[in-house]
């Protein structure tokens, strides 16, 4: 009997994995547009690399602002063994480079770990920002191994085949995105599953009490750091499949923001977090960089507004709605929400086209007309300008107003023996 209890425990445990491996293999049948595939593939990368750096600052309280170093040092080196191995000087397999890439990122890990992680908080941010600024400055000067400015190039197709496959097309390098994108993923969850992982988030909430109970912060954050390098170095490896460059863009001190950005908006502490912020944030920057030149001022009004009103991210908004749900008061919240969307729509659709007029206007002013939303207008006549101002007006002012509403909605619908949550 116990071991029945056991083995459907262990069953129903490995149910999401096997529905998100089931959504990763019909993902590219469903997207099947032109460039779908290679967002796709972008997304998957990031996800390794968010939810890695997530294990540094989601679980062991570090802030990082060098954490692309790991990934852009796994990424050179496996376009390096991607030129070896086309030169036929070793036999390895394109499916097992980003173990490459990962060793690497462990080993740099262990070396730049074994003295940042002596102290936490602003000691340890300078050290890495340091590590960050000097590592970059290295890709100008160490140009046999970092390539310049230009960087390095590879080509994957030139690796053994693997079960016939030659990694030619974008598809097939999906299918090895997703396969390292859900081995990666599930290993992380083990790891804070393991007692080291656990006791990360004591150390991070409380250094002091995890040293009374016999574990040495120092190690503790050690280890998740190493670790954290690991699978930052198997998104570099998957970096250079993927794309078959790597430049210093791969891991300067805007790469290494890039995934604090992705992290932070998905949500710092959740396991999920990072997975909603990196596909999030690799949609804002390729399907709304097609559209705007403004993507990078959009991404930054996001992330003000989640450190001021939602520091728990977008999976924590989602998780704040769990106590009403549990208490069948859910419903409560839905005509305060329907009231406000509107308004709050109008707010930002009025905003966004008045800074996009207000864009081309100063940088494309001889164009006369401009297309937003599907519809084209006279950059020149005073009308687009008036509606796009009682758009933002009037959205803001209704917004800020039904906004008591909802939150007196959310205090009742939160309401516990007296506690207002």
């Amino acid at each position: 009997m116990p071991s029945q209890t056991t083995s459907t425990i262990s069953f129903s445990s490995l149910v999401p994995w096997l529905i998100a491996a089931l959504v990763l293999c019909v993902m590219p049948f469903i997207f099947t547009g032109g460039g779908s595939i290679t967002i796709m593939n972008q997304i998957g990368i990031t996800i390794v690399l968010a939810m890695s750096y997530n294990m540094l600052l989601g679980q062991g309280g570090m802030l990082s602002f060098g954490h692309a170093v790991y990934m852009g040092l796994g990424g050179f080196v496996a376009v390096h063994v991607m030129n070896i191995v086309e030169n036929q000087e070793i036999w390895l397999p394109l499916p097992l480079l980003p173990l490459v890439g990962g060793l690497v990122g462990l080993g740099f890990a262990t070396i730049i770990g074994s003295f940042s992680t002596r102290k936490a908080g602003t000691v340890f941010a300078m050290i890495s920002l340091g590590i960050g600024e000097l590592i970059a400055a290295c890709c100008i000067i160490i140009t046999v191994f970092f390539g310049g400015e230009e960087g390095i190039s590879g080509d994957r197709t030139m690796a053994p085949p693997t079960f016939g496959v030659e990694f030619i097309t974008q598809k097939e390098v999906y299918f090895l995105i997703a396969f390292w994108v859900l081995i990666s993923t599930f290993l992380m969850y083990l790891f804070t599953q393991t007692p080291v992982g656990k006791m990360a988030n004591a150390v991070r909430d409380n250094p002091e009490r995890a040293e009374f109970v016999g574990y040495s912060m120092r190690w503790v954050r050690y280890v998740s750091f190493c670790a954290a390098g690991f699978f930052a170095g198997i998104a570099g490896a998957l970096f250079a499949i993927n794309f078959e460059i790597l430049t210093e863009q791969n891991l300067n001190l805007g790469a290494s923001f890039t995934v604090l950005l992705a992290t932070y908006i998905g949500g710092v502490g959740f396991f999920l977090g990072p997975i909603v912020g990196a596909i999030l944030f690799t949609l804002l920057q390729t399907v709304i960089g097609l559209q705007t030149d403004l993507w990078a001022l959009y991404t930054g009004v996001v992330f003000i507004l989640m450190v001021m009103f939602m520091p728990a991210g977008l999976t924590g908004l989602f998780a704040m709605h769990i106590i009403p749900w549990q208490l069948g008061r859910i419903g409560m919240l839905i005509k305060p929400y329907s009231k406000i969307f509107i308004p709050g729509t109008i707010f930002i659709v009025g905003a966004v086209c008045l800074t996009e007029l207000i864009n081309h206007v100063r940088h494309h002013g001889d164009e006369e007309f401009m297309t937003l939303f599907w519809v084209e207008f006279n950059t020149r006549s005073i009308v687009p300008w008036g509606v796009f101002i009682i758009f933002t007006a009037v959205g803001f002012w209704f917004s800020r107003a039904l906004a008591v509403e909802v939150k007196e909605a959310w205090g009742n619908a939160t309401f516990v023996e007296g506690v207002r949550r």
